[in-house]
């Protein structure tokens, strides 16, 4: 089958786990633009951007036969703003790096600690899922399927301002469950 336009992502999801190329190439041209967006939102890079969403997809590609993916979207949207907080990080840590070693003349050792985007997303999902119901539901579309909070609020039938309240409660909540397993995820 090379036509995958017409299949839903799940079915898209379970021919890559077959190795099916035009799958992934439908997955792949289905949701690059879209990562690309969130990734230049926040980095304001194109290249950068890019290079963001081409791991991603490759990422996706070298573990399509143990993923095990419910929402397509809302996963490779989550992905990609770890990376891009992944990447913000290195930059950052690199420049420190790089300044330091002009200045001190010694070499800098940078110990990272790589944590696998699903693992983290799924701790993320899980202490989402012990919010208060409106909290659970304004972050979940907010944070996780990537809608703007007058879209939320819209959708779940209260006030802007009650949505963010709902958002800014969970945010709180989650950083300080997160705490406790050393995470530090910046919202």
């Amino acid at each position: 089958m090379n036509d995958c336009t017409s299949l839903n992502d799940s079915e898209l999801l379970r021919l890559l786990k077959q190795d099916n190329a035009p799958a992934f190439q439908e997955l792949y041209d289905r949701y690059w633009q879209k990562l690309y967006y969130v990734a230049h939102k926040r980095l304001k890079s194109a290249t950068a951007a890019e290079e963001i969403v081409q791991n991603v997809f490759l990422t996706i590609w070298r573990k399509r036969k143990t993923l095990n993916i419910e929402e397509p979207a809302a996963y490779l949207a989550a992905v990609t703003r770890y990376a891009v907080y992944h990447y913000v990080a290195t930059e950052r840590r690199r420049a420190q790096n790089e300044k330091a070693a002009g200045s001190r003349q010694m070499e800098v050792v940078v110990l990272e600690m790589m944590i696998d985007d699903k693992q983290l997303l799924d701790i993320v999902k899980q202490q989402a899922n012990e919010l208060p119901e409106k909290c659970r539901l304004v972050f979940i579309y907010n944070k996780i399927e990537d809608q703007t909070l007058p879209e939320v609020a819209a959708r779940l039938n209260i006030s802007v301002k009650t949505a963010e309240a709902h958002l800014t409660k969970a945010l709180r909540l989650i950083r300080r469950r997160l705490k406790d397993h050393a995470f530090f995820i910046f919202f």
